[in-house]
């Protein structure tokens, strides 16, 4: 039997407190339970926060207090300063992730009200769309005196349970666009029994029974994922959600995230290899987290082996999603596994082998990502080419492919490799009269400027492509065009026109903000000429300078990798 892992990636998370609040919810000294983090060997940890609330909504510890802006305005926006200064103090020592719980408080006002907040927590991980309080003001996870003044106000068992799974419905109807995760969707266990037709639900004709499928087709259609929270475990009512509604998410292939839910430093760890053997009773074999709203597959199983083969899975998932726009990201992707991925076809439904190919390829809205952690061999490719040895710093490759240009010479594929040691070398294969190389070759020697950069200059024919490659996880192809990029933090792709001097664009943009090119790759299929490039500087300036290439460029796009 395989061992389960003893750590999850969770989403639900540990609830940072509100600090300045007269009614506390959480943890407020979030060092604390990073340390205990860190010293039980952790890669990660995820914090969370509920989004403010409406007077309107409140507990009745809340009420006798007069607590107004429920989970204050003030806390929630120092929130993802606070964690931009735990980041800051533990870089290096763990990873720490962290999302919203966005409370949904009907379709009126508090709708306005939860968008609002959602610009003040910009930058998080992932948000959880969660329903905690009833129209009538009331809440599902109060008190047992609260649950029956509703239960008596909605006259059944029956209504108080079709009630929240209408605002539940709602909800995600609502603001379906701005959630990852849809919460604990059976929450009112916690105070009232569950009636027969939702135990059996997968079986039962009642009209609540349809209720749920209806709420979960709604789920998988949206491409979210459900909560599977633990909070229930440690209150007494079991896990968020029963296992049968969990059985029936994973025929429909909705993913799910798993979490503790704790809002005690005490808590924190706890139930982790549970939550596991629960998904797993209920089916599922991995998991998802969340980097920057984009999902993160996990595996359930300690395998060193196939926690790395997921590593490459998730780069391959953030560089297709980091090329499409916010809405496309949430869908799923198709998968096409091959080689030593290929036990992959049988934990994804609907994927795809490749035979021998070994690699990974992700695609949907008619853009794929082929990924590996093989490091890619030489071919017997012939051609001819410039080989360069250089000095490694912003601007030098440029000046080349601005020499060439000049020419009309185009540069058809490209390798290149930092020497660590403040040179480098690069190999351009390109399509041009020799005479015309010579020519370029000889304005680069006759220029003193860029003779100091250049320490050889030298045009071959009929020449071997050079192998670069040490370990790491490529990007092997772009749309089934080969580039073979070896992923550092910071990567461009484009998509142009295949055509002399537009390239030099790119390179003369980054050039301009000494932005260093570390490696570069060039594939062409007919008309259209892709580039990756692994490059280090300043994020914002790259995308500024990337919105500004013109109209030749079809697709250019700064990848960074932030799932480990």
């Amino acid at each position: 039997m395989k061992k389960l892992n003893d750590f999850i990636w969770e989403t639900h998370g540990i609830h940072a407190g509100t600090e300045q609040d007269r009614v506390k919810h959480g943890i407020d000294k979030l060092e604390k339970v990073v340390d205990k983090a860190i010293e039980a060997n952790h890669p990660s940890i995820t914090f969370i926060i509920h989004s403010p609330r409406l007077t309107n909504f409140r507990y009745i510890a809340e009420r006798e207090t007069n607590v107004k802006f429920i989970r204050g305005n003030r806390s929630y926006l120092n929130y993802p300063k606070r964690i931009a200064g735990l980041r800051k103090k533990y870089e290096g020592k763990i990873n720490i992730k962290y999302g919203v719980e966005l409370e949904w408080m009907g379709a009126d006002l508090g709708l306005q009200w939860s968008r609002s907040k959602i610009f003040q927590a910009e930058g998080a991980d992932y948000v959880i769309g969660s329903v905690h309080f009833a129209p009538e003001g009331l809440p599902y996870d109060g008190s047992k005196e609260e649950a029956l003044q509703l239960l008596e106000m909605r006259g059944s068992l029956e209504a108080y349970w079709d009630g929240y799974f209408n605002e539940t419905i709602q909800m995600i109807e609502c603001f379906g666009d701005m959630i990852q995760i849809v919460g604990h969707i059976d929450l009112p266990k916690l105070n009232v029994d569950m009636p027969e037709a939702l135990l059996n639900f997968e079986t039962s004709s009642h009209p609540l029974a349809n209720k749920v499928r209806t709420l979960l087709e709604l789920i998988a259609d949206r491409n979210l994922s459900i909560d599977v929270d633990m909070a229930g475990k440690f209150k007494g009512v079991g896990v968020y959600p029963i296992q049968s509604i969990l059985r029936r998410a994973n025929e429909l292939q909705i993913p799910v995230c798993v979490g503790t839910d704790t809002h005690h430093v005490r808590y924190y760890g706890l139930n982790f290899k549970e939550s596991l053997e629960y998904i797993q009773e209920a089916g599922y074999e991995s998991y998802v987290s969340y980097s920057k709203l984009i999902p993160e597959n996990r595996t359930i199983y300690d395998n060193h082996d196939l926690k790395v083969k997921y590593t490459v899975l998730n780069k391959g998932i953030e560089l297709l999603n980091q090329r499409l726009d916010i809405a496309h990201r949430r869908i799923m992707p198709d998968f096409s596994f091959g080689g030593t991925f290929s036990e992959f076809v049988d934990i994804y439904k609907n994927s795809t082998g490749m035979g021998d190919y070994n690699a990974i390829r992700i695609r949907k809205w008619g853009k794929s990502i082929t990924v590996t952690n093989e490091i890619p061999t030489s071919t017997n490719e012939t051609v001819n080419g410039l080989f360069s040895e250089h000095v490694d710093k912003p601007g030098v490759i440029s000046s080349l492919f601005n020499t060439l240009a000049s020419e009309g010479i185009n540069v058809e594929t490209a390798r290149l490799k930092s020497n660590n040691d403040g040179t480098a070398v690069a190999f351009l294969s390109i399509k041009g009269s020799k005479g015309d190389v010579q020519s370029a070759i000889d304005f680069v020697n006759g220029t003193s400027a860029s003779a100091e950069l250049f320490h050889n200059l030298t045009y071959k024919e009929n020449a071997q492509l050079p192998n670069y490659y040490g370990e790491g996880v490529y990007l092997l192809e772009m749309d089934g065009v080969k580039l073979n990029l070896a992923l550092s933090d910071k990567v461009i792709l484009t998509k142009h026109n295949n055509a002399p001097g537009v390239l030099l664009i790119l390179l003369s943009a980054l050039s301009s903000k000494n932005i260093n090119i570390i490696d570069l790759r060039l594939g062409k299929l007919n008309n259209v000429g892709y580039s990756a490039l692994a490059i280090d500087g300043d994020s914002n300036v790259i995308r500024n300078l990337l919105a500004k290439l013109g109209d030749q460029y079809y697709e250019a796009n700064l990848i960074e990798f932030y799932s480990m």
